[in-house]
């Protein structure tokens, strides 16, 4: 359930009545790691255990290709509110270290940071090639757009799309928060095992720098939005070779790093 009814009462220029709508739901989700509290994030339910999938391999906690053991401890309204993720010891990654303690809201992805340094992402920066056309990655965000059933019920939720080398897509999800519809896609194809194949992020919000480094630990060399970029966005995107687009709608584009990456974008945008 990722929407629900509620009565509201519209006002017009010259008139005002009341309606049924439908709203995204937000609820909140602890998750535990062996037992042991790890954070607690906003979320709109369903695809719960990707959520965690992802989140934990955004955050370098477990990276391993093995599936986790996940357990629902507790429910409401056939709504989990509390999961446990199994982890062996041996393999928690050095993030477990670094604990969020704080609510992680679901419009803010570094509100559990507990210092700045902590932002700070390592590794190489991923090959250079040419990709394709901007004909193309039009073509997808119109596929993301027209799978964007949350949104078509509520306007109220996020989506991110995944799609690999060919443009076919791998998987979308949608969530109220930005940050979370990147990590059930992200955390669907490491359950699937086919992360491998992503290589393009397409998002339907805009794009700040957690977003970028998601996609980075993922290698995903392609991030397009439909809205704008951050200046820390942009940064990280070209520190860590990724080309990053934003507002992508009604046939334009803005290519904000490593435009080398896209073929005939002028004839194109």
């Amino acid at each position: 359930m990722q929407t629900a009814n509620y009565k509201g009462l519209k006002i017009t220029s010259n008139n005002h009545f009341n309606i049924d709508d439908f709203l995204v739901i937000e609820a909140p989700l602890q998750i535990n790691i062996n037992q042991e509290p790890y954070t607690v994030v906003m979320r709109t339910p369903n695809d719960d255990f990707e959520l965690i999938r992802g989140l934990l391999f955004a955050e370098d906690i477990y990276k391993k290709s093995e599936n986790l053991s996940f357990n629902i401890e507790k429910q409401e309204e056939n709504i989990p509110s509390i999961i446990n993720a199994t982890i062996n010891q041996q393999n928690l990654g050095s993030g477990y270290l670094n604990k969020r303690t704080l609510l992680s809201v679901s419009s803010c992805g570094i509100c559990g940071k507990k210092e700045l340094k902590d932002l700070q992402i390592h590794g190489n920066s991923l090959p250079t090639e040419v990709i394709t056309s901007t004909q193309n990655l039009h073509k997808m965000h119109d596929i993301m757009k027209g799978l964007q059933e949350t949104f078509k019920k509520s306007g109220g939720s996020h989506a991110a799309a995944i799609f690999n080398k060919q443009q076919q897509l791998l998987c979308i999800k949608e969530d109220i928060g930005r940050h979370n519809a990147v990590d059930k896609s992200i955390g669907r194809l490491l359950q699937t095992k086919t992360l491998k194949n992503a290589h393009y992020l397409l998002v339907s919000g805009r794009v700040s720098y957690e977003i970028v480094t998601k996609a980075f630990m993922a290698k995903i060399p392609v991030i397009v939005a439909i809205s704008s970029c951050s200046s820390l966005a942009v940064d990280f995107a070209k520190e860590f070779g990724i080309c990053l687009i934003g507002f992508t709608r009604n046939q334009k584009m803005t290519i904000y790093a490593n435009t080398q990456y896209i073929h005939n974008q002028v004839k194109d945008a």
